[in-house]
């Protein structure tokens, strides 16, 4: 197993360590028809003590597919407001000392819990993420391990600058980073998880775990494909707005 550390500490962190800490897994959804897939992974992890939040962001198509899965979660439906406001909802509604994000057409293996709860516990991290495998519409693994190899602090920070290097169906993270750093920002359609990893970045050692744990679909609808043009520019934006906290975050690093 290998990892890797990002980031500098910059405040003082008591991490309590409960036996058995409670794991949220929240899930957003809106017409996908893979959610089913996705929440049964959820349920199938080799860590017990979870609580599964599947937010139906008013769904118009194949919510009746969650309805059979029911009494296994805890299912909210809200008006629709986009993936931020329902990875938020779920975050309100939780009550896991640690908060795991799954998006509805992405799945876990079954050890992905378990597995990302101890690095972080042994190695004192609030925040992580793994690798992944890419997958198809037939659940068909389509790529190698995507992700950094032996990525220094550095490179992630030059990543970051550049564009969005983590899954967000791969991230973990403690309570106390949610406390800190906030909620995600639902005024961001696309890129509202690029802005919160940089937003942590600048408050929290980051790290990663370089075994492939998440296998993130690739389909004909996923919205990268579907809103490419509206991602990249919003991408931009988030880009510009952090601009000067990364410059001056890189001042005070060589200085």
């Amino acid at each position: 197993m290998m990892f890797t550390r990002f980031g500098l500490e910059r405040i003082e962190i008591t991490v309590e360590h409960k036996e058995s800490p409670l794991v949220s897994i929240i899930i957003p959804f809106y017409n996908c028809r893979f959610v089913a897939r996705a929440i049964t992974s959820a349920l199938k992890q080799t860590y017990q003590n979870i609580e599964v939040i599947v937010v139906d962001d008013g769904s118009t198509h194949h919510f009746p597919m969650i309805k059979p899965l029911k009494d296994k979660i805890i299912y909210i439906r809200k008006k629709n407001g986009g993936t931020a406001s329902a990875l938020n909802e779920g975050i309100r509604n939780s009550t896991g000392d640690y908060i795991v994000w799954l998006s509805s057409d992405d799945l876990f293996f079954a050890t992905k819990v378990e597995t990302q709860l101890n690095f972080m516990r042994n190695e004192n991290f609030l925040f992580s993420y793994t690798n992944y495998f890419c997958i198809n519409e037939e659940n068909r693994i389509i790529s190698n391990s995507v992700g950094p190899a032996g990525f220094s602090h550095d490179e992630l920070l030059n990543s970051l600058r550049m564009g969005c290097p983590i899954n967000g169906s791969t991230i973990m993270m403690r309570r106390d980073v949610i406390e800190r750093v906030g909620l995600f920002n639902e005024s961001l359609v696309y890129a509202n998880d690029y802005d919160y990893w940089i937003r942590v970045f600048l408050k929290y050692e980051i790290g990663h775990l370089n075994i492939p744990l998440t296998l993130y679909r690739v389909h004909r609808n996923m919205g990268t494909k579907l809103f490419m043009n509206d991602v990249l520019e919003e991408t931009e934006r988030v880009k510009l707005q952090h601009k000067e906290e990364m410059d001056q975050y890189l001042k005070n690093k060589f200085s």
